[in-house]
């Protein structure tokens, strides 16, 4: 399959990286300590090494999770939670400082911003998994992926009409980010089960609050996350796309038109959760989370791609193309409901499928996008990275 045309070739020689950074926490604190950082790194390093190392950080991360708490419920040891910390820590520096290393080298193209936002989309399910581990989230843990892939995807979703990626005063990948490493330090002295009780009794001195006072800790940090976080910024990226869409007099439902994969993944997986005789997300999170992080992955790269080649046409069907798998897993499930509560394929082949699916899926769009820019530009992918934003 041929992911770019004639037209997209010379839109890649024209496009231009954009992207404006209000945080403070970046420009006064992390920004110099980056730029120091980045001298740490040989002339002769490829920036998609640095990008590609960061990214393997939280896949160990990851791995640290499921191996101590196979279901994301139980305790594991300090030392993981703070290694989850120590690894996010240097996933955000080494994802900053691939950037500074591409303007030192002079090395910047559109593969590596598309490299780098797609390490990014797939590091929202590793670190949610992460933290799943760390504060004992169960099958809450989804909505912990949820809420990052939210934000994620609205981000793209701006980037694509406005031309230039807009990271707000209190953002994701600044601040969001820094909250949850000093959120895996703070367990490490704590430990796991100060998230798992309640409210009241990690904060005393909250414990006057209505409602909250009862709930578990780590369901009211989920409820802040989305007041404070989702809301706020879904309704900036909705303005902002509002504005450029009214500006060129074009339509407002066609935009909004580009989200519906997102939407009908994650519907999907919660219908299928719904039906589901062996409660998928709560027996196994990480295959779900997984599976749907990589759909997710790929939905935010033929985005990307179709931004950097600017064509837009038959991106929905092609994004659709990897919700094929969901109509078959829900109809395995949905039979359960007509056979005595038992699935004509066990959930758990079911669900590794899902994984193999997307995953292959994922697989292919990566390498050949790799191989068709790279050919387009007459370049080498190892000598690639986005310019820094």
């Amino acid at each position: 399959m041929v992911y770019i045309g004639a037209h997209g070739v010379a839109a890649l020689h024209r496009y231009k990286y954009s992207g404006v950074d209000h945080s403070y926490v970046a420009k006064y604190v992390l920004q110099p300590f980056w730029s120091r950082f980045v001298n740490f790194f040989p002339l002769w390093m490829p920036p998609n090494m640095i990008t590609l190392t960061g990214f393997m950080f939280l896949l160990v991360s990851a791995l640290l999770g499921y191996i101590y708490s196979p279901q994301l419920d139980t305790a594991p040891p300090r030392w993981v939670n703070f290694a989850h910390g120590l690894l996010l820590f240097l996933y955000q520096t080494f994802d900053a400082v691939d950037g500074k290393q591409a303007r030192r080298t002079n090395s910047s193209s559109p593969l590596g911003e598309l490299f780098d936002h797609g390490c990014d989309a797939l590091a929202c399910t590793f670190e949610a998994l992460a933290f799943g581990s760390t504060a004992m989230c169960g099958r809450n843990t989804f909505w912990f992926w949820l809420i990052s892939a939210i934000t994620f995807y609205g981000a793209t979703w701006e980037h694509f009409f406005t031309n230039t990626l807009i990271l707000p005063v209190v953002n994701g990948p600044t601040e969001g980010l820094m909250l949850i490493y000093v959120a895996h330090f703070f367990t490490a002295f704590v430990g796991s089960e100060w998230w798992a009780q309640q409210f009241g009794k990690s904060f005393p001195f909250l414990s006057w609050l209505p409602f909250v006072g009862g709930f578990t800790t780590y369901k009211v940090v989920l409820f802040l996350m989305i007041v404070f976080g989702v809301i706020p910024t879904v309704t900036f990226n909705v303005c902002n796309v509002h504005k450029v869409v009214k500006a060129r007099n074009g339509s407002m439902p066609l935009a909004l038109a580009m989200l519906y994969p997102f939407v009908v993944l994650v519907g999907g997986v919660l219908i299928w959760d719904y039906l589901s005789p062996s409660d998928i997300i709560r027996s196994y999170p990480h295959l779900v989370i997984i599976g749907t992080g990589l759909t997710f992955g790929y939905l935010v790269g033929r985005m990307i791609l179709s931004h950097l080649c600017d064509e837009p046409k038959g991106l929905k069907t092609g994004m659709c193309m990897s919700l094929l798998y969901l109509p078959f897993a829900i109809a395995n499930a949905l039979a359960s409901l007509l056979n005595d509560g038992a699935p004509l394929v066990d959930e758990r082949f079911v669900l590794l499928g899902y994984c193999a699916f997307s995953g292959t899926l994922y697989l292919h769009f990566a390498t050949s996008v790799i191989h068709e820019i790279t050919n387009a530009l007459g370049i080498y992918c190892f000598r690639i990275t986005r310019k820094e934003a």
